[in-house]
């Protein structure tokens, strides 16, 4: 059976000149920017029976746009028989807490032993597509030692509402960290362009505006110990490592980071596996009753055992 979708709609007269993806977003507010800009892209909309492939293209009021919606793809990846700890369920979203050497999706490497395998056992095929065959339900990540809450989509719908307010910044992301050095002061906020560091390929940095993009971390002392600091790190923007780079840039990498962290001169207290990094807190607008929700994710095991030792 195919489930592709197509759409049928003629210009108006307000709408003459306008972007053809812009025009394309307003009618159909239930797909992301970014999904519908790739469907141009992959030549699945024609105007007047033509292939329009620029997304920037001025449209006429009177033509005739045609939009064809694939149908959405089964993820060929292995479904891994693993436990998963639930924090909410229901039909449009699981709230997932993350834990630590746990990859979100596969990757080299990583192909049978992921998030999104463990998800596909559990959901069967109730997963969003809109990320394709090896992102399924994934609409935002954290990294592989970074613990915590992550929202997974079970449907395209909930999944471009949950992408559409993190595209506007409007989700609350907390984290939880425990940095090196002893930070003076109580609140900070951290701004700067993120992009990949020239010198090194691998990683990102501070950088001027030319090379990155905004990023914002807004930093509250929650502890401080004698040789290190809990903070707690709002995200204001979503960049890859933002946390980490931040926390590296001012001098207070997190304990335990192999990529961006160095101890200062100090052996940490215990053996650690990667970061001290915990998405502590999530909230956002239900993408379907439009209700205020927020989750905590329960401080990992290794956390708490470190805190008592500082």
């Amino acid at each position: 059976m195919n489930d592709e979708k197509v759409f049928f709609d003629i210009v108006d007269e307000e709408d003459d000149g306008e972007r053809l993806d812009k025009w394309i977003a307003n009618i159909h507010p239930g797909y992301s920017r970014n999904y519908l800009q790739a469907l141009i892209t992959d030549g699945k909309v024609t105007i007047d029976g033509k292939v329009i492939t620029k997304n920037s293209y001025r449209i006429v009021a009177g033509t005739s746009i045609e939009m064809t919606i694939p149908e959405s793809e089964i993820p060929d990846i292995e479904p891994w028989d693993h436990p998963l700890e639930i924090i909410y369920e229901d039909d449009d979203i699981i709230i997932v807490n993350k834990p630590k050497n746990m990859v979100v999706h596969p990757a080299p490497g990583h192909y049978n032993d992921t998030l999104v395998n463990a998800l596909v056992y559990y959901c069967n095929d109730t997963l969003s597509g809109i990320n394709g065959v090896i992102r399924p339900g994934i609409v935002h990540r954290i990294d592989k030692d970074t613990t915590g809450s992550l929202v997974v989509c079970k449907n395209d719908k909930a999944h471009a509402a949950i992408a559409e307010q993190l595209k506007v910044h409007s989700i609350k992301r907390s984290y939880r960290a425990i940095v090196c050095g002893v930070i003076d002061e109580n609140e900070l906020t951290i701004s700067g362009y993120i992009g990949r560091d020239p010198r090194d390929r691998m990683k990102f940095a501070v950088t001027d505006d030319m090379h990155g993009k905004s990023a914002v971390t807004h930093v509250k002392v929650l502890q401080r110990f004698k040789n290190h600091t809990e903070v707690e790190c709002r995200l204001e923007t979503g960049r890859t490592h933002q946390i980490r780079v931040h926390m590296n840039h001012i001098h207070h990498p997190v304990l335990g980071d192999p990529l961006y962290g160095h101890d200062l001169g100090m052996k940490p207290p215990m053996k650690l596996e990667g970061q001290c990094l915990h998405a502590y807190i999530i909230g956002f607008d239900h993408p379907s009753t439009g209700e205020y929700m927020e989750f905590t994710a329960p401080l990992p095991e290794y956390y708490e055992k470190l805190l008592t030792i500082l």
